[in-house]
């Protein structure tokens, strides 16, 4: 079995949801169940006897051992963390809490969990960490893409927080031989996103007649990965990645802000005839600090593992909107008054 951490959030979720459907192999899953991550996002999987959920905190290393030593996984994937930068310019103390701090404690808990285990164990143990293209920093529009070679130059406190926990990741393979993998992703859309982030954003805010706001002028470049497809490369970094290496996972679709809004808008016109869905378009001030680019070299997973992305972000972003179309009461119960509270201040109209 696996050990899954941050499973209940929106990529984590997907990942045990998948993870189960393709290999079969029994999932506990440790969450803090913070503001995005719930148990809805787990529903498909509520009566399987093979996922075992446990309501916790990476960064309590006596629970984390507790859990290790009762479950003994094979391997552990960490997707738990806080994600979102305008929440992390907001109040990045959250951000060293769990993402800095929490992903130590947790590497405590496992690299003594590892040193105690049998040879073929030891030998056969991974420890795989989740993290973000935005820990590379900003690009200009002529750059060349991120490969795992470019060094980490961290523009917010979330990207910072990501990219102090991957530092420590290295640290505990290269200090104590702990078999670790990392991940860099780009993008992520897909079923189960909180609200907060660009795609279901615009979903849920078309769908009820708002304003669509969008940061600036929407010219900001991102690299778009359907979450299924982020899924199947990090079961094959598990699997076939070799120890103490770095894997970019990206959609090869990179597209401007304002692009990707106004295909939403049109997917929409298709799926939910009915408003001008891009009349809505609004903009308003930019993010602080809000890099321009982002885009992921993924040559080394494609050339050393095999794997490359199966959605196009056409498909895939016409798979998200019939799925937050399909499931409107997921929809409804995560947007609380702490929710809706937060989008009207952080969504203030351009001066």
């Amino acid at each position: 079995m696996i050990l899954v951490t941050g499973g209940a959030g929106f990529i984590g979720a997907n990942f045990v949801i998948d993870w189960l459907a393709a290999t079969g192999e029994p999932v506990v899953n440790l969450d803090k169940l913070t503001y995005s991550g719930n148990l809805g996002n787990l529903a498909p999987v509520r009566d399987d006897r093979r996922h075992t959920f446990v309501r916790g905190d990476i960064g309590d290393r006596a629970a984390v051992a507790s859990l290790l030593a009762a479950h003994r996984p094979r391997a552990v994937v960490n997707f738990a963390a806080e994600t979102h930068v305008d929440r992390s310019i907001h109040g990045p103390d959250a951000f060293v809490k769990t993402n800095v701090a929490g992903t130590f404690e947790l590497l405590e808990a496992i690299r003594a969990y590892w040193t105690a285990l049998p040879q073929a164990e030891r030998a056969a143990f991974r420890f795989l960490q989740v993290s973000t293209d935005e820990v590379y920093g900003t690009l200009a529009p002529d750059d060349p893409p991120f490969s795992e070679t470019t060094p980490y130059a961290p523009n917010s406190p979330y990207s910072a927080s990501k990219a102090a926990a991957d530092h420590f990741v290295r640290a505990c393979h290269h200090t104590y031989g702990l078999p670790t993998l990392t991940t860099n992703c780009s993008n992520n859309y897909g079923p189960r996103q909180f609200p907060e982030k660009l795609v279901p954003l615009m979903i849920a805010n078309a769908l009820a007649g708002k304003a669509l706001p969008v940061y600036g002028d929407g010219q900001q470049v991102r690299d778009w990965l359907y979450v299924s497809d982020h899924c199947a490369a990090i079961r094959a970094v598990l699997e076939r990645g070799r120890p103490g290496e770095t894997y970019n996972v990206g959609g090869e679709a990179e597209m401007k802000n304002l692009d990707v809004v106004h295909t939403l808008c049109s997917v929409l016109a298709r799926e939910r005839p009915g408003p001008d869905y891009a009349a809505l378009v609004t903009f308003v001030k930019d993010r602080p600090g809000h890099d321009r680019r982002y885009a992921i070299d993924a040559r080394k997973i494609g050339r050393e593992l095999g794997w490359r992305p199966t959605e196009t972000f056409a498909s895939g972003l016409a798979k998200t909107v019939r799925w937050y179309l399909d499931n409107t009461a997921w929809l409804a119960a995560i947007q609380t008054r702490e929710y809706q509270s937060w989008i009207s201040l952080q969504y203030a109209p351009a001066a």
